[in-house]
């Protein structure tokens, strides 16, 4: 299945200049959907997962039916203030300023694995932030899984030495 057919592309958005691909045509879209979900879990199976973290909010999307599919636990990772419990947090760079991300302190334990997904990587930030949040847990980073990699932002230089699966390349 052609998943690029199935992203649209948004110029000018969130400003000027960038190309916004937007995966909600994606998600209105049955097949695609099942597809999108049924490959990640495919290509990611042997990476032997206790956990997906999905990171907010698009994170969550893919993430839940990725978890149920591979029969392991969903994790969310959420900004500040949205969880109830005691939390791990991490700081990370943006364009401009900071912002930070939330663990629950006993969402998962060692000697757990755990596959961090999200809908893209751009540069990275956010994917590499959370896998200091995985880090804080003392459980094992399997690898990342996302279904669009911007190859030109290199976000993938950012993220630790493990497995990185992508569905779409632009």
């Amino acid at each position: 299945m052609d998943l690029k057919s199935l992203i649209r592309d948004i110029p000018d958005f969130p400003q000027p200049g960038i190309l916004f691909r937007d995966i909600t045509t994606l998600l209105r879209d049955p097949e695609g959907l099942r597809y999108t979900i049924d490959s990640m879990a495919d290509r990611c199976a042997d990476l032997s997962v206790d956990y997906i973290i999905g990171m907010e909010s698009r994170g969550f999307i893919f993430g839940a039916p990725l978890a149920y599919k591979l029969e392991a636990g969903f994790i969310p990772v959420r900004k500040p203030g949205k969880l109830p419990a005691p939390v791990h947090s991490v700081e990370y760079e943006l364009e401009y300023g900071t912002d930070k991300l939330e663990i629950h302190r006993d969402a998962a334990e060692p000697p757990a694995r755990i596959l961090i997904v999200d809908d893209v990587i751009a540069t990275g930030g956010t994917a590499a932030a959370t896998a200091k949040l995985v880090e804080q847990t003392g459980c094992e980073l399997a690898g990342f899984g996302f279904i669009i990699e911007l190859t030109g932002l290199e976000g993938r230089k950012k993220l630790p030495d493990v497995p990185v699966v992508t569905l779409v390349e632009y």
